[in-house]
């Protein structure tokens, strides 16, 4: 068994970390704070590189580091800091001492960042390879950062009117416009009068695009001049920040998946939550797990690595999960500026002044850079153009919003009523939260701040003139909820879950929903099962059917026989295929080439002739697009569209995996590839995890959305969990590709392969079993005054 030993200032008491042998850090300490105190150190321990480059980015400070290719980047993040009273920011948190915990958590991570300076070898690799050194933090940097947040729909917003001013009538352009993302609960948009889109410009939204996008590097990038510096406003369709063309706009395709099964259905007569958020694949990964024990605290799961506590697992008596519940928290307001003074804006019968706000920016290389800002009384200005302030709108402006930094409130929390009471301080993002407990009960919550609109519906941009400002908060209790119902289980999935007696219309939630097909296969599977078990939990979590593939092979089963060979052959293929796309599945690779390199553009440019507005609708909505083929083509359109793209998709089949379609399988183009963000700079792939074969889609309950040039992996579960409710020590988990961020650790790469199996790991509990597991002590004393 290894060991260290370190003194930590500000410690109430001696505390200690216990590391298992799958790199879950079992923390004990004296006082509450003193546990938050030792996962900060803990965390920086782990995972400094991360944390360092999360707070750089969000706060605008990369420029400083990495030179001035990062520049505008680092503008652009600034515009989405919050800027508001900040004790109103700490006492939106509930009732707990947010700020101390907060602090507390910041000094363990400064303590260790202090620790690197007089112990380089503690020091990461990274910041060896890019001359860096790691920052100390400030406890009001947790709470200012935003853009690191899940919030929506500005993206789909502007996509969707500028299809609206591209259609020759309303109809066609709402036509189009369902190809792109299905309107739920059905709804008639809200168009307001006097914005036309077609007159926008193209880089409206790149303020924001670069706000929320991730920290990449390249050998370009690095090396970008004082005089290049804003070249680099672009972000491409996946993600990256390029000097290049910019994608179209489309809102993100993360979700999750979770549930939760009560003792009436299950085989121990004990309830199992599940939980599998679904994020973009990172190295590291996104969550890290940890166990913090101290009186009054006793705590296990996951939370984002920079911030104090946990928002997924359980407390020894209530388990919680999370998915997304994607409520309209953002929108676009258009103000008209005055011709005869651009600082002013319209509002009402007059005009406001748009709020200058002048920053410097350090650049590395080159001197610093000011830079102005725009903020009207809707939000960040991120566009003026021909007339127009175009700002945001959001949430991200509002005290409370730091994203998942409400679940502070909940740690405790040991009934359906009280959880969802905490509840009331989660601001961001919008969630389905799951509930359940030692005496049985269930519960499911709505949870986040969502916007009162009494005069439109949050589906387009509107005038900034006031006609179209939010009215507050809906308050919390006015979200949907479920407690202890009837059917004995609860599961969601993103998709449009709003009861069927929700005043839907009235209250407006949103009405851009994730697909059905992942909430329906879990309640399928979940209704066919009368005694539940933990194996099968475990199992649900790494389901590959995909509704869309089984139906699109019914098509394909159906078209008229006498083809020629390559249909032929690319229909006996697909004869007995029943879904599933597991890697080792030749019909999956088939069927999913098809759809997403054949079909699915065929079809979008067979239904929207007009390229310009074709552009804004991919990767498409998949239930509308199927819709269409079921039902809204003539038989012999729809006939000679298939047979031509399945005989195209089984050729390409043929030229990537050979002439044999014995030896294909989904799994030889669909991987996984856990990329180190500084690959590119170095002379080997040696921090890089994978590739490793991988099943299912984006449609499946694993769920796995791949890039379609690379089938490389992009959004999916890098963790999942399975708790056992009462039962703790039989709880499961995983974090892909590890624990530790940092290359040189066991725990870098060690859960990769067990995921890879879709298996999972003990999320150990009780005292006994954490000391048989641990492999790494570390103790922590009060350091000297």
């Amino acid at each position: 068994m290894s060991g260290a030993a370190y003194a930590l200032p500000g410690l109430e008491g001696p505390a200690e970390i216990r590391v298992d042998r799958w790199g879950l850090a079992h923390i004990r300490a004296a006082t509450a704070l003193d546990a938050f105190r030792v996962q900060g150190f803990n965390a920086a321990r782990d995972r400094l590189w991360q944390l360092d480059l999360w707070r750089k980015r969000g706060l605008g400070l990369l420029a400083a580091d990495f030179g001035p290719g990062y520049l505008a980047q680092d503008r652009a993040a600034r515009l989405f800091l919050y800027r508001g009273d900040m004790a109103a920011e700490w006492a939106a948190y509930g009732p707990q001492d947010t700020r101390a915990i907060v602090t507390a958590f910041v000094d363990g991570i400064n303590a260790f960042v202090a620790l690197t300076g007089t112990r380089p070898d503690l020091r990461p690799p990274e910041f060896v390879l890019t001359d860096t050194r790691p920052a100390r933090w400030l406890p009001e940097d947790v709470v200012r950062i935003r853009s690191h947040g899940l919030v929506r729909n500005v993206l789909s917003e502007v996509a969707r009117a500028q299809v609206l001013a591209r259609a020759a009538t309303r109809e066609d352009g709402l036509a189009a416009d369902d190809l792109r993302k299905r309107i739920s609960p059905p709804h008639d948009p809200i168009a307001p009068d006097g914005l036309d889109a077609a007159e926008w410009p193209d880089d409206l939204l790149d303020d924001f695009r670069l706000a929320t996008a991730p920290v990449g590097f390249t050998q370009e990038r690095m090396a970008a001049t004082p005089a290049e510096a804003w070249d680099w406003t672009k972000v491409d369709a996946h993600g990256a920040v390029t000097r290049g063309q910019r994608a179209a706009p489309k809102e993100p395709v993360e979700g999750s998946n979770n549930w939760v099964v009560g003792p009436a259905r299950t085989e121990t007569g004990r309830p199992i939550l599940a939980s599998d958020p679904h994020r973009i694949y990172l190295q590291p990964s996104l969550r890290y797990a940890v166990h913090l024990t101290a009186p009054g605290l006793d705590v296990i799961g996951a939370g984002e690595p920079a911030l104090p506590g946990i928002s997924i697992g359980h407390n020894g008596h209530s388990a919680f999960s999370l998915t997304i519940a994607p409520m309209d928290q953002e929108d676009l307001f258009v103000c008209e500026t005055d011709p005869a003074d651009p600082d002013r804006y319209r509002f009402g019968d007059g005009w406001e002044p748009i709020q200058r706000v002048t920053e410097k920016i350090s650049v590395r290389g080159g001197p610093d850079e000011t830079v102005v800002l725009g903020f009207t009384r809707h939000g960040p200005v991120l566009r003026e153009a021909g007339g127009r302030a175009f700002a945001l709108r959001t949430v991200w402006s509002e005290p409370g919003a730091a994203a998942y930094l409400g679940s502070l409130a909940y740690l405790g929390a040991t009934s359906p009523e009280a959880f969802g009471q905490a509840l009331h301080h989660w601001s961001a993002p919008t969630v389905n939260q799951l509930y359940a407990d030692v005496t049985g009960r269930i519960a499911w919550f709505m949870a986040g701040k969502a916007p009162v609109r009494p005069a439109h519906d949050g589906l387009l941009p509107v005038p900034g003139d006031g006609r179209h400002d939010w009215a507050g908060f809906h308050d919390p209790s006015a979200l949907p909820r479920r407690i202890d119902p009837p059917e004995g289980y609860l599961a969601t999935a993103n998709e449009m879950n709003l009861p069927p007696d929700y005043p839907a219309e009235a209250r407006k939630l949103g009405f851009e929903w994730a697909e059905p097909w992942r909430a329906r296969r879990i309640r399928a599977v979940l209704d066919g099962q009368s005694r539940h078990t933990l194996e099968q939990s475990r199992a649900l979590q790494g389901d590959d059917v995909s509704e869309p593939a089984q139906r699109l092979a019914v098509l394909v089963q159906a078209l008229p026989q006498g083809a020629d060979a390559d249909v032929e052959a690319a229909r006996t293929l697909l004869t007995p295929f029943d879904g599933a796309l597991h890697e080792n599945a030749a019909a999956a690779a088939l069927i999913e080439l098809l759809w997403v390199r054949h079909l699915r553009p065929a079809l979008l440019e067979a239904l929207v002739p007009d390229s310009a507005t074709r552009r804004l609708l991919p990767p498409g909505d998949t239930q509308s697009l199927i819709e269409r083929l079921e039902s809204g083509l003539y038989p012999a359109t729809r006939n000679a569209l298939l047979t031509g793209t399945l005989g195209a998709a089984f050729r390409e089949c043929r030229t990537r995996m050979g002439p044999d379609s014995g030896t294909w399988s989904w799994g030889r183009l669909h991987h996984a590839q856990f990329a180190h963000p500084l690959s590119a700079l170095r002379s080997d792939s040696g921090w890089d995890v994978g590739p490793m074969a991988v099943g299912g889609a984006a449609a499946s309950v694993m769920h796995a959305e791949y890039r379609t040039d690379t089938f490389r992996l992009t959004h999916g579960a890098s963790f999942r969990m399975v708790v056992d409710v009462g039962d703790w020590d039989r709880s499961v988990f995983i974090n892909v590709p590890g624990q530790s961020g940092n290359p040189g650790s066991p725990h870098y790469a060690d859960l990769a392969p067990i995921w890879g199996r879709r298996d999972h790991v003990p999320m150990l509990y009780g005292r006994a079993a954490v000391e048989a597991a641990t492999e790494t002590i570390i103790t922590l004393s009060p350091a000297s005054a």
